[in-house]
C-alpha cells in the first residue's frame, strides 16, 4: 500500500469512528450512493450506504472533510519543510508522497491583512495550472514555494498575486521573495530569506508591495553582528546630529527617496511632488546635522550604512 492510499484510509477510518459513516473506495453491490473524494486535483471513486437526498448531501459533506483532510495534511508538512524542521529523508518522503519535482526554485512569504483563508485559497487558485505549492504559515502569513520557469520573473508574479488579492478580496499583501535555490530540498534557505525581505521592509518602512532578498543582504549582515559591535560602529561614524535627523519622519523620507532615486534631484522632487528648492534645503539639512552630503555617492552609502545601524539598534 502507498503513502497516498495510508493516508486516505487512515482518513475514512477516523471518520467511521468519529460518525459511524462507512466509505468504501469500492461499490458494495447494495443500495447506495457514489460520489468522488478530490485528492489534491485527482478524483477517486468513493461510495456510502444509502440512497436519496439525505444520502446525497452525506456524500457531499464527506467528500468535502475528505478532501479538506488530505490538503490540511500537506499543507502542515510543507509548512515544517518551510521552516527547516525536516530532515532531508522527510523531505524526499514529502517529494515521492506528493510528486514534487526535484528542480530550481524559490520562496514567497506573503504578509496579509485579513481573510488569510480565504487569501490562501486564492493564491491556489491563481496557481492552480503550475506546480507550485501553498502553505498557510500562521495568522497572517503565507507562503508559496516556486518552481520557476523563466516566464516569470519573481517580482513580477509577487506583483500579480498583490494586486490580484486586493482586485479581488480587497485584501493588501506584502510580499517577501527569496532567492533561487538549486533543489527543493533547500527550499527552507529561500523561505527564510523571502521572510527576512518582507521583515525587513517593515523595519526600513520601504516603499512598494514586493521586496527581495538580495536588496536587504546589506542589512542582514548588519543585523547579524552582536550588538555591542553594532554600537561600535555607530559610534566611530561620529554622527553627533543623528538622532534629530532620524527622528524626523520628513527628512528621513527625503533622504530614503533621493537614495531610490538614484541620487536624482528631478526624480525625488517629481516623485515627491516637492519643490526642487525643498528638497535641496532638507537635503543641505541633513549634511548640516550629519556632516554628510548625500549628493555624493560614497555620503550616500555612509548615510545609507548610518541609517540601518540606527534602526536596528533601536
Amino acid at each position: 500500500m502507498n503513502g497516498e492510499s495510508r493516508e486516505l484510509n487512515a482518513i475514512l477510518k477516523d471518520i467511521y469512528e468519529k460518525t459511524g459513516t462507512e466509505v468504501r473506495l469500492a461499490p458494495s453491490g447494495g443500495e447506495e450512493t457514489a460520489f468522488f473524494l478530490d485528492d489534491r486535483g485527482k478524483k477517486i471513486p468513493a461510495f456510502i450506504g444509502g440512497t436519496g437526498e439525505q444520502a446525497e448531501k452525506t456524500a457531499r459533506l464527506l467528500g468535502y472533510l475528505v478532501s479538506e483532510a488530505l490538503s490540511s495534511g500537506r499543507a502542515c508538512s510543507l509548512k515544517e519543510i518551510l521552516l527547516g524542521e525536516g530532515d532531508r529523508s522527510t523531505i524526499y518522503r514529502f517529494m515521492t508522497k506528493h510528486n514534487v519535482k526535484d528542480a530550481p526554485c524559490y520562496a514567497l512569504d506573503l504578509i496579509v491583512d485579513k481573510r488569510l483563508p480565504e487569501a490562501i485559497a486564492h493564491v491556489e487558485s491563481c496557481l492552480a495550472d503550475t506546480a507550485d505549492l501553498i502553505s498557510g504559515m500562521d495568522d497572517s502569513h503565507l507562503a508559496v514555494a516556486v518552481f520557476g520557469d523563466d516566464t516569470q520573473l519573481p517580482v513580477e508574479l509577487g506583483s500579480f498575486l498583490v494586486q490580484s488579492l486586493y482586485e479581488e478580496l480587497g485584501v493588501k499583501a506584502s510580499v517577501g521573495v527569496g532567492c533561487e535555490v538549486k533543489s527543493f530540498t533547500e527550499i527552507a534557505a529561500s523561505y527564510s530569506q523571502a521572510a527576512t525581505a518582507v521583515r525587513m521592509s517593515g523595519l526600513l518602512k520601504s516603499k512598494g508591495e514586493v521586496h527581495t532578498y538580495r536588496e536587504y543582504l546589506l542589512i542582514k549582515m548588519l543585523e547579524d553582528l552582536p550588538e555591542g559591535k553594532r554600537k561600535e560602529y555607530m559610534e566611530q561614524f561620529h554622527i553627533t546630529g543623528a538622532e534629530e535627523v532620524f527622528s524626523d519622519e520628513e527628512m528621513t523620507d527625503t533622504a530614503e527617496a533621493f537614495l531610490e532615486n538614484s541620487l536624482n534631484l528631478s526624480e525625488t522632487s517629481r516623485n515627491l511632488f516637492m519643490h526642487r528648492n525643498t528638497l535641496l534645503y532638507r537635503l543641505d539639512k541633513i549634511e548640516r546635522l550629519t556632516g554628510l552630503n548625500i549628493r555624493k555617492f560614497s555620503d550616500a552609502v555612509t548615510f545609507r550604512v548610518i541609517t540601518i545601524l540606527y534602526k536596528l539598534l533601536q
